[in-house]
């Protein structure tokens, strides 16, 4: 009787191992770059668009580096404490490492970086979960930005519409989303097809840290609540 694949037994050894690896280097990374660089920042982030992000990073790559990824990786790098940060004051910033939210190390001017950041808007489709800005509803009559051929689909996302001399119509008002509440699939795949952007791709600063001084630019938050972090 041939062995069942369900008890084969599968090292996870050489797995862990990789995990751990891949850490360490993330740590190395950030402690070598923060040794290289003037100014370390942390930002945080809102709909996250990778390719956008990606254009971003690349327009600023000869002057600085950004790192994302585990909080608590870039935490240790940094150090997460006075006892045992890599540069004075650096736990600081390790201690606003939190959520959505990354590294920017740079020797470039800090009016340039604000100026950068504060610009930075990208505009794009909400997807499931996100939040509506605004209610959409669409009154019953025909829906002329539609072909026949999406009759079928539409029908899929929940619309009540039906083909009318080849024309797709509602038969009756239909709400796509309520402003406030989270977009279920087929309201953000409705939303797409009206093209209506729901989502604000964004990066906003929250913090500067450089040998001579640290700088908050968190509305609500001082130094001594960094201190007591």
């Amino acid at each position: 009787m041939p062995k069942s694949k369900r008890n084969k037994i599968v090292s996870l050894s050489k797995t862990k191992k990789k995990g751990k690896e891949h850490k360490e280097s993330i740590v190395n990374s950030i402690r070598e770059a923060a040794e290289s660089y003037n100014s370390i920042y942390v930002f945080s982030f809102e709909n996250m668009r990778n390719l956008k992000f990606k254009e971003f990073r690349e327009q600023l790559k000869s002057s600085s580096r950004f790192f994302l990824g585990s909080n608590k990786v870039m935490q240790v790098a940094l150090g997460r404490s006075a006892s045992d940060e890599i540069r004075p004051g650096l736990y600081k910033v390790s201690k606003l490492l939190r959520g959505d939210a990354g590294l920017f190390l740079t020797n470039m001017q800090r009016e340039e970086i604000e100026s950068l950041f504060n610009k930075f808007e990208e505009n794009d489709f909400a997807r499931t979960g996100s939040i509506a800005t605004e209610k959409v509803e669409l009154p019953e009559g025909p829906l002329d930005q539609f072909t026949h051929e999406m009759e079928p689909f539409l029908r899929k996302q929940g619309m009540p519409v039906r083909l009318n001399k080849g024309v797709v119509e509602l038969v009756s008002d239909f709400v796509v989303c309520e402003e406030g509440k989270p977009l279920s699939p087929e309201s953000a795949r409705i939303l797409r097809l009206l093209r209506i952007k729901m989502a604000t791709f964004r990066l906003n600063l929250i913090c500067r840290w450089s040998p001579e001084d640290f700088e908050l630019y968190m509305e609500g938050l001082d130094e001594s609540d960094v201190e007591c972090a």
